[in-house]
């Protein structure tokens, strides 16, 4: 298993741990990595993230991107649409995703436990396609 599937694996089971809680939140963000522009159409994930579907940069279609370090709220008014975004590709160069996650869950007798972890992951990172929203512009109101 290539070592971008493992670390894949990692940040999506930190993210699923955090759902089973009583209260929990993962933040995951971009720390280094390629600044690139791409258009694609943003699209509602898994566990209230949003995705950058049918992305195409200068040269030709490249994928999918998990969007982070963006306000949710204008990303969810942007569902649907095509838009440019400018931000930090983790895929490209050297890369740096730090991973944050808090917990918060009721004991038996009612007291509350909190937990928090960070983790990092750098090098190489193609196959985490992550992206850093930095700017974000609506070209249309409609996606392909």
């Amino acid at each position: 298993m290539k070592l971008g599937h493992v670390a894949l694996a990692v940040l999506l089971g930190t993210g699923a741990i955090a759902a089973a809680q009583d209260k929990g939140e993962t933040k995951i963000s971009v720390e280094h990595g390629k600044t690139v522009t791409v258009t694609g159409c943003v699209a509602r994930g898994d566990e209230g993230t949003f995705t950058l579907t049918n992305v195409a940069g200068k040269n030709g279609t490249l994928g999918s991107y998990i969007l982070t370090d963006a306000d949710k709220d204008d990303l969810a008014k942007h569902v649907g649409h095509r838009v440019e975004i400018t931000g930090k590709a983790a895929d490209k160069g050297k890369g740096k995703i730090k991973v944050e996650t808090k917990n918060e869950t009721k004991t038996d007798e009612g007291d509350k436990a909190k937990t928090e972890s960070r983790s990092e992951v750098k090098g190489d990172l193609k196959g985490l396609p992550f992206l850093g929203v930095k700017t974000l512009r609506m070209i249309a109101s409609v996606c392909p």
